[in-house]
């Protein structure tokens, strides 16, 4: 376990797996379960970003806005949304004028799809065991920078409320995750991931799908990043734990990727 291999980037520790880089270490290690690919990707290590990213999209589809389905195969109470209350939330949510007006995070038509959730019963409701049941779509607009999120009544079809919010930034989605690694690949400061991936892989990193990725939001600290960063927080930005398949983390904790603006900068 103590055996040290050297390697052209610096060294591994076996057991630890520490290899230094000018911009970015691998690092063999579980990280927190907030930002841990086996808890984001399932069994086997968890999923690529396009496989993460085609489970997100699901049967809909990027990209299309849809006449809502039938209502298909529904829960009861406080039963977890089934696929097909999912599908027709998502549907009803977003009219077609909306999805046209709206910017994912591609910079392609339509807000970006972040998640369906079964709202939580009006104050009222609260010991009807007939109460209606309610889903909560959350979208973000990256034209606007925005947090939109619509409640609909699963029953009527109808959307009951809409909250839109600035400056509130959730966690990031398997396909935001995808595009900020893309975004980091193509960018000089994304040298030592890439790197790192060669020394790991022995191949070239030319796409995020060739990783597994999770990530948490950055909010910039008034003096405590670069300029080009400044905006985090009301922009989009996130910093990634990216992972070989199979293999080691390459922490790239000091580079951030402002999505909103689709630039990258790095941390002192």
């Amino acid at each position: 376990m103590g055996k040290l291999v050297r390697r052209h980037l610096g060294k591994v520790v076996a057991g630890a797996a520490i290899a230094v880089t000018g911009t970015a270490v691998m690092v063999g290690i579980t990280l927190p379960g907030s930002v841990s690919a086996e808890e984001s990707g399932g069994k086997g290590g968890g999923l690529s970003a396009r496989q993460a990213d085609k489970q997100q999209q699901g049967a809909a589809g990027p990209g299309v806005v849809e006449q809502a389905p039938a209502e298909g195969a529904r829960g009861e109470g406080r039963d977890p949304l089934t696929g097909d209350e999912i599908k027709r939330a998502e549907s009803i949510a977003l009219t077609r004028q909306q999805f046209a007006a709206g910017e994912n995070v591609r910079g392609r038509t339509g807000p970006q799809r972040l998640g369906v959730d079964l709202a939580d019963p009006e104050a009222n409701e609260l010991d009807d065991p007939d109460a209606p049941r309610r889903a909560e779509v959350t979208f973000y607009d990256y034209k606007d920078d925005a947090l939109v999120t619509r409640t609909v009544d699963l029953s009527t079809g109808k959307v009951e409320r809409t909250g839109v919010q600035h400056g509130v930034q959730p966690p990031l989605g398997p396909g935001e995750n995808a595009e900020a690694a893309r975004l980091l690949i193509a960018d000089p400061l994304g040298a030592g991931l890439k790197a790192d991936y060669k020394d790991a892989t022995g191949r070239q990193l030319t796409s995020p799908d060739q990783l597994m990725l999770t990530s948490i939001v950055y909010r910039a600290v008034p003096g405590a990043q670069p300029a080009v960063l400044d905006q985090c927080g009301r922009h989009r930005c996130v910093r990634l734990f990216p992972k070989v398949p199979n293999g080691a983390w390459i922490d790239t904790r000091s580079f951030v990727i402002d999505l909103s603006a689709r630039k990258v900068g790095k941390l002192g």
